[in-house]
């Protein structure tokens, strides 16, 4: 017989079963899709060489008048400037906590310091705070210093009474002790939630401390959700809010040449409880989705509720005759879940439905319709805009786009993403809310990264390229996806629950991966570099990738009717930068576990295929072939062309 053609259609299909894709691809890891040829997908490097501490749940990138760029990173402990190849702490104080006049009381020895605030201070264990004009320390007491407390990051270890904290100093103390001794200034940073979703009122849930020691609190019906931050540039100035919190202001280097030592501070005039913000860019209207009926009292906080800024005032909320603030009561759903500026209206997404916002001036200034039911959003972060359209996954179970009309987009992965039954890997539906999407223009792909079913942090991603109408899934882990814009290639953090964050310095930080306090860290990284992945550490690791093709029937005259001997097969890829294996797998039967051994005369691979790779001769025999394509080591990357079998009819048993 003459040499067979394995034609192969772009994408996966996780819907049917291996024999039922015949010449589709039916599952892979670190590839895409490229006008209908899979690739590796591009390398990645750490772009500082730390780590933050807790998990990036938010980031934007932007530039400011004068052209400098920056990027705002969001953990649940920390608000974040990158600027230039370094991480700036921006993080707000909570001026509510604040205290001045504490006085410490420490022991020879030991390195926990006791502080005693002349005020109750409603602090928990895991909270980070710093201090500033501390002295008065009366030596031979304690050798502890000013520069030992002032601008140092301190978490708080235990909280014995409600007026007491105490401290770890990376050194202790040598004096003879001191007892309320000195004084010092309190500014505790805002809290901003927990590391992942989770009930309220047990363990380690922040509110340890104010009992019996040891006293564990019954969960609760409440849930608190991650903590999370929505960022956004109003003009040049970034303007961040907590996930049902306030929203903070920080002014660039434009503005002033302190600003990466400046904190963000609270924004007048705004109110004091929003689910998110989100600036209009056509506009300049600041928007809070879910926030307060009535400004500065959170018992009014409404998440159905939002309210807009002044036009070119995001300080002026009370609207009036003479302005352009205003307000609407969504009235389709339970609570406002995301929003995201799309061609020229936002689209809200409620927990069911869908509505336009679009500006319209003065005296109506914005028009709202309901767009869509039944399409509501599964996170905060877990819709995104491209390309005029706005793409969005689903807590009905499915992904749908708006370019004026919701509809439904076709997945051959949907089973395989939110299907929790029996083995699937699927999605962990109690952790959604920090499912985090975003395009990638370089390559015309929308990503969401999600939770598996067992997992409480993100560690896949399905991935839709709506260029060439097809979807690959993946183990691509990234808490916070940033596109190319501000920068030339995509930025993205990747969260981990096992070491410790290096940025900023904690003194005292829980470094117990089995503490309920422990936060873990995230890595800040450059994607589409190179083809391995440089870590924060300066090791270089390789990416393994792999793409897994259903069942073919290798004979003409008869769907598999054919037992068909492969004496040959002829490789050849698009582009192939080191080595790549390839290995066949045949059965004779749909439900029969492919050989793949290495014992002649059915051995079928892996063979590792180069650039000067002509043929690979082999001898295997049976009604049906499936391919494999893979990588394993550094300075490897491919991008698969065709496949020929030199095949003969070898019986009908």
């Amino acid at each position: 017989m003459p040499l067979k053609l394995l034609n192969i259609k772009p994408g996966f299909n996780k819907q049917s079963t291996a024999s039922g894709a015949e010449g589709q691809w039916i599952d892979g890891d670190n590839v895409r899709f490229r006008y209908g040829l899979p690739e590796k997908i591009g390398g990645w490097q750490s772009l500082v060489n730390k780590t933050l501490v807790g998990a990036a749940r938010a980031q934007h990138t932007w530039t400011d008048l004068e052209g400098r760029r920056y990027a705002a990173i969001g953990t649940n402990k920390l608000l974040v400037v990158y600027y230039e190849g370094a991480f700036y702490d921006i993080t707000p104080i909570d001026t509510g906590k604040s205290q001045t006049g504490c006085d410490i009381t420490t022991t020879n020895g030991s390195a926990t310091v006791t502080i005693t605030s002349p005020t109750p201070h409603d602090l928990s264990i895991g909270d980070l705070l710093t201090f500033e004009n501390a002295g008065s320390f009366t030596s031979p007491d304690t050798d502890y210093v000013a520069a030992d407390f002032d601008d140092v990051v301190f978490e708080v270890k235990t909280v014995p009474t409600n007026d007491t904290f105490t401290i770890t100093m990376p050194t202790a103390e040598t004096g003879t002790g001191a007892t309320n001794d000195g004084t010092l200034d309190l500014l505790p940073y805002v809290f901003i939630g927990p590391a992942i979703e989770t009930y309220g009122y047990g363990w380690g849930v922040l509110t340890w401390g104010f009992s019996t020691w040891g006293t564990a609190r019954s969960a609760s019906s409440v849930t608190l959700e991650a903590g999370s931050w929505s960022l956004d540039n109003y003009g040049q100035k970034l303007i961040a809010t907590i996930q049902a919190g306030k929203t903070f202001e920080w002014d660039p280097i434009a503005v002033s040449g302190s600003a990466l030592q400046t904190r963000a501070t609270v924004l007048a005039g705004a109110p004091t409880k929003s689910y998110m913000t989100l600036v209009s860019d056509r506009d300049r209207h600041l928007f809070h989705m879910g926030t307060e009926t009535t400004i500065g009292t959170t018992s009014s906080f409404n998440q159905m509720f939002i309210r807009f800024s002044n036009q070119e005032d995001p300080e002026v909320y009370t609207p009036t005759a003479t302005n352009t603030a205003g307000t609407f009561q969504l009235d389709s759903g339970s609570r406002i879940v995301g929003a995201v500026n799309a061609k020229d209206y936002l689209l809200v997404l409620t927990d069911t439905s869908a509505f336009a916002l679009q500006f319209v001036g003065p005296p109506y200034v914005f028009s709202l319709r309901q767009v869509g039911s039944n399409c509501g959003l599964i996170g905060k972060n877990a819709v995104t805009y491209s390309n005029g359209i706005t793409y969005w996954m689903s807590n009905e179970g499915g992904f749908f786009a708006y370019d004026g009309t919701v509809k439904s987009i076709p997945c051959l992965v949907e089973d395989f993403v939110f299907n929790n039954n029996n083995n699937t890997i699927g999605l962990n539906y109690s952790a959604a809310e920090i499912v985090y999407s975003s395009h990638n223009t370089l390559y015309s792909e929308i990503n969401w990264f999600y939770p598996s079913k067992n997992s409480l942090q993100i560690d896949r991603v399905v991935t839709y390229n709506y260029a060439e109408q097809t979807w690959v899934t993946g183990t691509l882990a990234r808490s916070t996806y940033a596109d190319s814009a501000a920068y030339s290639n995509p930025q993205a953090t990747q969260y981990t629950r096992t070491a410790a964050g290096t940025f900023p310095v904690v003194q005292g930080l829980t470094t117990d991966v089995n503490s309920d306090y422990f936060v873990g860290s995230s890595i800040y990284y450059e994607h589409e570099i190179g083809t391995n992945e440089l870590t924060y550490t300066g090791a270089t690791n390789a990416i393994s990738s792999f793409i897994r093709s259903g069942d073919y029937s290798m004979h003409d005259a008869g769907d598999a009717e054919f037992l068909l001997k492969v004496r040959r097969f002829i490789p050849d890829f698009k582009v192939l930068n080191g080595n790549a294996k390839v290995t066949l797998f045949f059965s004779d039967y749909p439900s029969n576990t492919a050989a793949s051994s290495n014992t002649l005369p059915s051995v079928t691979g892996p063979f590792t295929i180069n650039s000067s790779t002509d043929k690979v001769d082999t001898r295997v025999r049976g009604r049906l072939v499936s391919l494999k394509i893979e990588n394993d080591a550094v300075n490897q990357s491919w991008r698969y062309g065709t496949l020929r079998l030199d095949v003969q009819p070898d019986g009908r048993r």
